[in-house]
């Protein structure tokens, strides 16, 4: 577990910047910014798109940054070949202002040079760069790290009710002059108990995102949760090419988003994400709600509706917060994970605990290693005594 918190502290450590680094080293991704000047409709970014890639489908415009936009491509199939086409990317981008091109890449895929190291660093700390292999072992390792958090703060309180209060205050510091394992200790325990609320949040939110079958079996069994949008279960009809275009799908999304908005008491924002499910047949429209959580960047909205692709009609509203109590805290979850809520503040405490987290699996290690000696040192000791 300590290698892999390791990796993951770090790697969370520098990802709280990950869009200040992204605009370094992948600078050309970001159109420059056009005050006054109003950007173009999701569904016009989407036929525009489509156009400069002739051999794939546009499934998705997402609003990324107020200066980015990324488009979803499937591959068509080749008529002669049957295969899909190798589109040669899997990330591409485009100037919110204008529908050009700013630039694609396979992500995280190192030996296209410094545009993918963000990515790189991203898929690091999510799946180990292994795919759904990592991810199921760093959701695993999560949901032990989370177990091991209420281990770790019973073994950190003071067992004895004389004195508890006293004891608890030395807990949570480092003894002045300490040395060897007694500073390795102290370093254990008293970090761990300063930021113990937040190592909770992080391994259960790590569950959340990598191994979401045990995250919804638990959290359904504790909270008001719905898993998925009605829209994915009832009537689902695959279909790969709807009746409703780019435009039209977004013309009535919009007139679906402010009727259900004014039902609901919510606060319409910008547009951030308008995709197409051949799946289940069906639109989604998202916007900046009031009822959002995330402060920075448009990503993670959550309001949003779900439409028939050929009729139009309503399939789904919801909302982040505000109408299952499971799914406002799996909000606050992204939330917090990802570090969109209270500023730069949080972030800089966010960037802090990465490194904590590598402190803790490091003295971890060497507190488990000394009292792994200490019966081997002992016994040792007791035969020179007999003799």
């Amino acid at each position: 577990m300590a290698g892999f918190l390791v990796i993951v502290g770090l790697t969370g450590s520098i990802l709280v910047f990950n869009v200040n680094l992204e605009r370094v080293f992948a600078h050309s991704l970001f159109a420059t910014p056009r005050p006054g000047v109003p950007r173009l409709d999701l569904s016009e970014l989407a036929e525009r798109a489509g156009q400069l890639v002739p051999h794939g489908r546009v499934y998705a415009v997402w609003m990324t940054e107020d200066d980015q936009a990324s488009i979803g491509f499937t591959a068509r199939t080749d008529s002669v070949t049957g295969q899909p086409y190798d589109l040669g990317f899997d990330e591409f981008f485009v100037d919110p202002w204008t529908g050009n091109e700013l630039g694609r890449r396979h992500r995280g895929d190192l030996s296209e040079g410094l545009i993918n190291l963000v990515p790189f660093i991203y898929e690091l700390h999510w799946t180990l760069a292994l795919g759904d292999v990592g991810q199921w072992i760093l959701g695993i390792l999560a949901l032990v790290w989370t177990l091991d958090c209420f281990v770790g703060i019973y073994l950190a309180l003071p067992l004895s009710r004389p004195g508890f209060w006293r004891r608890l205050r030395m807990a949570y510091r480092v003894k002045r002059g300490a040395r060897g394992f007694r500073l390795h200790f102290d370093l254990h325990r008293a970090t761990g108990l300063w930021v113990w609320p937040l190592l909770v949040i992080f391994g259960w939110s790590s569950v959340m995102m990598n191994v979401r079958p045990i995250y919804e079996a638990v959290t359904s069994r504790v909270f008001d949760y719905e898993s998925l949008p009605a829209a994915y279960t009832t009537n689902v009809r695959p279909n790969d090419r709807p009746r409703l275009g780019w435009r039209e799908a977004e013309r009535i999304a919009e007139r679906l988003m402010a009727e259900q908005a004014r039902v609901h008491g919510v606060t319409v924002g910008k547009p951030l994400t308008l995709m197409y499910f051949s799946d289940i047949g069906d639109y989604l429209y998202e916007v900046r709600g009031s009822g959002d959580v995330f402060e920075r960047s448009p990503k993670g909205g959550g309001t949003e509706v779900m439409l028939d692709g050929d009729t139009g009609e309503l399939r789904d509203f919801s909302q982040p917060t505000g109408e299952h109590v499971g799914n406002t805290i799996e909000s606050w979850l992204y939330a917090l994970h990802m570090t969109r809520v209270f500023g730069m503040p949080y972030r800089i405490l966010v960037c802090v605990l990465g490194g904590l987290v590598a402190l803790l699996s490091v003295t971890g290690v060497v507190i488990w290693w000394k009292k792994r000696q200490a019966p081997r040192l002992a016994r040792a000791m007791r035969v020179p005594a007999a003799e």
